[in-house]
């Protein structure tokens, strides 16, 4: 299987599983375990609304690729002993098509946030954040999947996957080395605006000079596209707030090297 997939389109049996035989694949593709979610569902418990957790078996185990946090939710409610739970069970899964499934996640499941998306769409095979991945490793920068920047550590990847498939995989992978050419990898550099602003800038304007603008760059502050771009408040919309930004910086004081603004 591959692509998108509706797991309530698949077919699948009802199964009373014990707690105890249910594993989450956290070293695959699965989240960690939100204990504030957890609390949450508890507090709010409704047996009507309640999540079957959705299960695939594989090689003899039960593997959890939604509903973990359910699980856990009716193990607090049993005292925190293990109990029987009724579970959607799946057959002739991969576990990349698991993976796949945890990424498409909606209706009452815990939000799958963008980080743990990503990893489960690597995982999974997806060809575009594959190639998104390696574009940024070969930048000489990482993918925080936990969304925490980081020195040389990409926290946004939301942001950059966006910017990714929207300018291409040339233009995303020269951004990010005039980034870390200007900033060396420091983890204020690789804020959303900044990469918004560089990558924006690139693509608007195919005529710059690479050199000139990480020579202009690393006169700045790491922060200094964040903190320009809030203080010039909403006179311009984002992105082009963060991409006039980059424009001045590049600009400077120079007549002979400027280049106009076009937007």
């Amino acid at each position: 299987m591959s692509g998108i997939m509706n797991p309530e389109k698949l077919l699948y049996e009802r199964m009373d599983l014990n707690s105890s035989k249910l594993l989450i694949p956290r070293d695959l593709y699965q989240r960690g375990l939100n204990r504030e979610r957890v609390r949450e569902i508890v507090e709010n418990f409704n047996e009507c609304v309640a999540n079957e957790p959705k299960v695939s078996a594989r090689d003899g185990n039960y593997y959890v690729f939604d509903g973990q946090h359910t699980i856990a939710a009716r193990k607090m409610l049993n005292g925190g002993h293990d109990l029987p739970i009724t579970c959607k069970v799946y057959r002739g899964l991969t576990p990349q098509d698991e993976a796949m499934l945890f990424a498409q996640q909606t209706g009452f499941s815990a939000k799958v946030y963008p980080g743990a998306k990503l990893r489960a769409m690597v995982f999974a095979g997806n060809p575009d954040a594959i190639a998104f991945k390696e574009a940024t490793e070969k930048a000489g920068l990482t993918l925080a999947f936990n969304q925490t920047r980081g020195q040389n550590r990409i926290g946004c990847v939301a942001t950059a996957y966006a910017e990714f498939k929207s300018v291409g995989e040339d233009i995303y992978s020269d951004a990010l080395r005039i980034i870390t050419a200007a900033w060396g990898g420091h983890k204020d550099s690789l804020r959303a605006e900044t990469i918004l602003g560089v990558t924006e800038f690139i693509k608007l304007y195919d005529e710059y000079d690479p050199r000139r603008l990480v020579s202009r760059c690393r006169r700045c502050d790491p922060m200094h596209i964040y903190r320009s771009s809030k203080a010039s408040g909403d006179s311009l919309p984002a992105p082009q707030r963060y991409i006039f930004e980059v424009w001045k910086i590049y600009n400077g004081t120079s007549k002979a090297n400027a280049l106009p603004l076009k937007f």
